[in-house]
């Protein structure tokens, strides 16, 4: 392949991309279609689920599928309607994750964490927002374009210059690419769905300042010490915490309009995690 058959193919994917927009109104690339990522998500879950160990305790199953259908039932209808599958994992990793076509997985390790039901719908809520805002397919997609990019750098570089300074300057590319577009797309992503998250907590009446508690008992849950925020594809912690506080006070008469609709989840925790709220 020539650099002009790389060169016509990043503006044909450049032309075809979706000029969509996020829910916070971010402008984002999308090359893939919505049916697209629902069967990644599909097959990505199925797999999860062969390979790693379900739990299988109704009590915890429960706590998580009331907690998830809270939410879920204030989603705007395209979501709210979707018959969302829910996993619990019997796996100490303080996790969770979303898949796009509706399928939501909890780790126990993050059970133990969320001190409540509230702290839960925090995560929950986040991960979701990552499906309602359609990362995985912005994500994809510009991983495609920064592999197109290095990929014709490539070719300049090898008729430009000798195979050593070809090396050296890929690799630099790719390190660059990496700092400099990748990463900071990760964070941006993971700012978005903290924001989202709070925002379907609140329309399900979940108190919001147990959000950035959570947040605090995952940073006293963590093992050792987090990397620098440059280089990290989550917010620093404290970043993140400071965010979501500052949150709280927008979303105030959300939440109490929620409230007053009747809007007051009443997931409870099971007793063999520990204390519920």
């Amino acid at each position: 392949m020539n650099w002009k058959t790389v060169t016509l193919s990043v503006c044909m994917l450049l032309v075809v991309a979706s000029c969509a927009k996020s829910p916070t109104g971010r402008s984002q690339l999308q090359l893939y279609s919505s049916s697209e990522l629902n069967k990644m998500g599909a097959a990505s879950y199925e797999e999860m689920r062969k390979e790693e160990k379900v739990n299988q305790d109704a009590e915890v199953n429960a706590y998580v599928r009331c907690i998830s259908d809270a939410l879920i039932e204030n989603l705007p209808a395209e979501y709210s309607q979707m018959d969302w599958q829910v996993t619990v994992f019997a796996e100490p990793t303080v996790n969770a994750f979303a898949l796009p076509g509706g399928y939501i997985g909890v780790y126990d390790g993050l059970i133990e964490v969320a001190e409540n039901q509230h702290q839960l719908a925090a995560v929950i809520g986040h991960e979701i927002g990552h499906v309602i805002a359609e990362h995985s397919n912005e994500r994809i997609s510009s991983n495609m374009m920064v592999g197109l990019g290095l990929q014709l750098g490539g070719i300049l570089a090898s008729t430009q210059l000798d195979s050593n300074e070809a090396g050296l300057l890929m690799a630099a590319l790719g390190v660059g690419a990496q700092v400099g577009i990748l990463l900071p797309y990760s964070r941006t992503h993971e700012s978005e769905s903290d924001e989202l998250g709070m925002e379907y907590m609140a329309d399900a009446g979940f108190k919001l300042d147990q959000a950035p508690e959570l947040w605090r008992n995952m940073q006293a849950a963590s093992e050792g010490a987090a990397p620098p925020e440059l280089l990290s594809t989550h917010p620093n912690p404290e970043t993140r915490i400071k965010a979501l506080e500052a949150q709280i006070s927008s979303l105030k008469d959300r939440y109490e309009a929620a409230r007053a609709a009747g809007k007051r989840p009443a997931c409870e925790r099971p007793a063999s995690i520990g204390s519920s709220d």
